[in-house]
């Protein structure tokens, strides 16, 4: 019997929750060899999750859909969780802060793990309703959940951040295994360089899917309210950094009230307020 998708999907949720107690041995220990192999379990967690994708785009093809997998709450929370864990990692081997991954990889399980627990979100392949049936899907939605992911890793250092600082930052009191505060904020700020150019795509691309299949570039459709919300946000962020060089603890504040308005765009919106994007 061919593996499936969902049992992949399962098999990289299993490892991204060992690799996360892996990272948190590694914070204890700091033993060189617990890091790597950390950072191995989640390489692997990845790619095993990567193959998931493809055969779940493959099962879409056999049911005679054939579509790329990002159409319903299951698909994008399995995809959610895939660009969680490639921001991560390109971040890890850029600036080499392995702490980081101790805040980001439980989002990325439980990103999986929430398939499990809410009973209406169904891995059942089933037809695309016809505004989904558009080329305008992959883009829109791969753009967005690009964003998101880079706002999730943000989120988890800015808390990183405010443990730090809450502990005295650079003086006597700080806590000698997190990375300095100057670090965290950088890195902070990377991340959001990288997602708020993908969420203004997601954007913009969204808007010309709606008028290919409503008419109409904007309608003030909740989702899109919200999503505008989530990237004025951000944008006061990045308007506040190169404009009066705002750093610290108020730009880490601001990092996690943008990614709890990027957890209402995606979740609160589509079970608390109806509009056209409700089928999401």
């Amino acid at each position: 019997m061919p593996i499936s998708s969902h049992s992949l999907f399962n098999a990289s949720m299993g490892i991204y929750f060992f690799s996360f107690l892996g990272y948190l041995l590694w914070a204890a220990s700091r033993k060189k060899n617990m890091g790597i192999f950390s950072t191995s379990l989640l390489v692997l967690g990845w790619l095993i999750h990567t193959i998931g994708l493809v055969i779940r785009w493959l099962e879409t093809h056999e049911t005679g859909y054939g579509y790329v997998p990002l159409s319903n709450m299951y698909e994008s929370l399995v995809f959610f969780s895939w660009t969680i864990v490639l921001i991560y990692l390109i971040l890890e081997f850029k600036y080499q802060q392995k702490i980081i991954a101790v805040f980001v990889t439980p989002l990325a399980f439980l990103a999986i793990a929430i398939i499990s627990i809410i009973p209406s979100i169904n891995p059942t392949i089933t037809p695309l309703m016809p505004a989904l049936q558009s080329n305008w899907l992959t883009i829109h939605v791969t753009t967005c959940f690009f964003g998101y992911a880079a706002f999730a890793v943000s989120f988890g250092i800015s808390i990183l951040f405010l443990i730090q600082d809450q502990k005295g930052g650079s003086t006597k009191g700080r806590i000698n295994w997190l990375p300095s505060l100057s670090i965290l904020d950088e890195i902070n700020y990377k991340s959001i360089v990288i997602g708020f150019p993908m969420l203004s795509l997601g954007i913009i691309t969204g808007a010309a899917w709606a008028n290919y299949a409503w008419g109409s570039y904007w309608s003030w459709d909740p989702k899109e309210t919200w999503s505008l919300i989530t990237w004025f946000i951000y944008a006061a962020f990045l308007h506040a950094r190169i404009t009066r060089d705002w750093r610290g603890r108020k730009a880490a504040i601001l990092s996690i009230i943008g990614f709890v308005a990027v957890l209402f765009t995606y979740f609160g919106v589509n079970y608390l307020l109806s509009g056209l994007h409700s089928y999401a």
